[in-house]
C-alpha cells in the first residue's frame, strides 16, 4: 500500500533520563527531527536539565519507500557550539499499520552508549490511505475496450486472436481440420536423366603424339679446342708467341750503373 503524500502527525512530548552534558549548571535541550530533506526543531526547555518537557506538534509529508525518521537531542549553548546528548531512529511500521503509535524511543551517544530516551506520539489518518488504495486497485482492474482498427489494415495474428476467442464461443468440441498431406509431395515435373541415360554421345579422338621436351637446340657447334681468354680472332699460326714482344725492348734488365766491364783495378 503506498504511502506517498499523507500526512504523519508527530508530538514530541518530552525526553527522559537524558546524558548530562553540564557540570555546573543544568542543560538546555532541545529535540530535532529528519525525515529525508525534512528538518523540524523543538523550542529550546531552558534548564529542563535530564527530563525536559516540550509537548509539540509536528506534521510531515511521507514519501513512499522511507519508513522511518531520525531524533536528535542537543543541549544549546550560548557561547559555544551545542552539544550532542543522543540520537536515535524512529521506525514507521506500528503507525502505518494501526494509525496510532505511542512509544519511547531509546538514545544512544556516538560511541554507542545510552543517552536516555525521547517519548512521541504519532498519528496518520488510516482511512485515506484505505481510500486511497481502493482508487488505485480500482484503476488497475478497470477494463479498458480495445482499440479500433481501420477497415483494409492488416491485424497481426496476436492482435486477431483475443478479439476472436471473444467473439465465438467455446462449444467444447476441437473443430476439424483437413489433414496435412504427406510430406514431400511429388513433384510434377519429369525428373532430369542420369549420366547413364544421358541421350548425347561423346566423340573419342586420338591423343596428341608426344613429344621431347626440351626439343634439342640446333644453333652453331662449339669450336673445339676453346680459344685462349685474350686471343685475337682469327687466331695465331702455331708457335707464335703470344703477345710478342715488342722489337725496341731487350729481353734482359737493364745495368744500374753505366761503365765497363771488368772493372779497372785500384
Amino acid at each position: 500500500m503506498s504511502i506517498h503524500g499523507l500526512i504523519l502527525e508527530v508530538r514530541v512530548t518530552g525526553c527522559r533520563k537524558l546524558r548530562d552534558t553540564e557540570f555546573f549548571t543544568r542543560q538546555d535541550p532541545y529535540v530535532v527531527l529528519e525525515y529525508a530533506t525534512t528538518k523540524l526543531r523543538t523550542r529550546t526547555c531552558t534548564d529542563g536539565g535530564r527530563n525536559p518537557t516540550f509537548d509539540e506538534k509536528f506534521h510531515i509529508p511521507l514519501i513512499e519507500g522511507l519508513r522511518e525518521l531520525n531524533v536528535i537531542v542537543w543541549n544549546s549553548n550560548t557561547l559555544s557550539h551545542d552539544d550532542f546528548i543522543g540520537s536515535g531512529r524512529v521506525y514507521l511500521h506500528k503507525v502505518l499499520a494501526n494509525g496510532y503509535d505511542d512509544s519511547s524511543w531509546p538514545l544512544q551517544t556516538r560511541h554507542m552508549r545510552s543517552a536516555g530516551e525521547v517519548k512521541l506520539i504519532m498519528h496518520v489518518d488510516v482511512s485515506a490511505m484505505n481510500k486511497m488504495g481502493k482508487s488505485i486497485g480500482a484503476a488497475s482492474t478497470h477494463s479498458v475496450p480495445p482499440p479500433s482498427v481501420p477497415a483494409g489494415v492488416p491485424v497481426p495474428a496476436a492482435a486477431a486472436a483475443p478479439a476472436l476467442a471473444s467473439a465465438v464461443p467455446y462449444t467444447g468440441v476441437p473443430p476439424s481440420y483437413p489433414p496435412a498431406p504427406a510430406y514431400p509431395a511429388a513433384s510434377a515435373y519429369p525428373a532430369y536423366p542420369t549420366p547413364s541415360q544421358s541421350p548425347y554421345t561423346t566423340t573419342e579422338y586420338p591423343p596428341p603424339p608426344q613429344q621431347a621436351y626440351p626439343p634439342p637446340s640446333a644453333g652453331y657447334p662449339p669450336s673445339y679446342p676453346p680459344q685462349p681468354y685474350g686471343q685475337p680472332y682469327p687466331p695465331q699460326p702455331y708457335g707464335q708467341p703470344y703477345p710478342p714482344p715488342p722489337e725496341a725492348q731487350s729481353p734482359y734488365p737493364s745495368a744500374p750503373y753505366p761503365g765497363t766491364y771488368p772493372p779497372r783495378p785500384y
